[in-house]
């Protein structure tokens, strides 16, 4: 009796360890199906070209809204007139951006929705940190051309997609409204390129002498 029980715990715990060893098996393989380097995307994940594009809509939208806060803190941190004047020129103009897009949303059947650019706050974070690291004048003035170019250039990245994807959906309509934002963009660009090199930098860099 006492082997016959023997031989049955024996088989038990053999049993055990064979159902734990497959289920060890099969965590690993489902986990190398999740690391292999492609990405699990979400519940709500964009399925065709129109979602991806209001997707990105949703991006801009929230982008340009938290740009409207950022623009008057670079204003008053900025001792350039130039500066100052430039930045405050295109926060009226991102405002109308702002009204745009919602023209755009509604264009395309769509309510006005914000959803939060990881992007954008990253460089807003930056610009800020920027200006905390620089002493008021000229570097600082330079820092924060440096900061809003980098903003410049990622809008100018995301608007000239935008009117890629309504271009290829058929929204004219909607072409027509981005394609004038996108032309802000570089506008923008193109002064502060110009306040950079025309003043800015020159001064920043005679700073620098003087210290030495």
């Amino acid at each position: 009796m006492k082997t016959a029980t023997k031989n049955t715990t024996t088989a038990k715990s053999k049993s055990a360890a064979d159902t734990k060893t497959k289920t060890t098996a099969s965590k690993t393989s489902a986990s190398k199906s999740t690391s292999n380097g492609t990405v699990k995307a979400k519940p709500s994940a964009a399925e065709g070209l129109r979602d991806l594009f209001v997707d990105s809509l949703k991006d801009i939208y929230w982008a340009e809204k938290a740009l409207t806060k950022a623009l008057p803190k670079m204003a008053k941190n900025a001792t350039s007139e130039n500066l100052i004047s430039a930045i405050n020129d295109h926060l009226a103009v991102t405002q109308e951006q702002v009204a745009r897009l919602e023209k755009v949303f509604s264009l395309v059947g769509e309510k006005a929705v914000a959803k939060k650019c990881d992007a954008m706050e990253g460089l807003i974070k930056e610009g800020e940190g920027i200006m905390e690291e620089t002493e008021v004048g000229a570097v600082r003035d330079a820092g924060i051309i440096a900061a809003s170019q980098k903003i410049e250039h990622y809008e100018i990245a995301t608007y000239g997609t935008l009117v890629a994807f309504a271009t290829t959906l058929g929204e004219d309509d909607a072409v027509l409204l981005l394609e004038k934002t996108l032309a802000e963009e570089k506008e923008a660009d193109i002064l502060l390129t110009e306040a950079a090199y025309n003043t800015i930098n020159f001064d920043a860099n005679e700073e620098d002498q003087d210290q030495e």
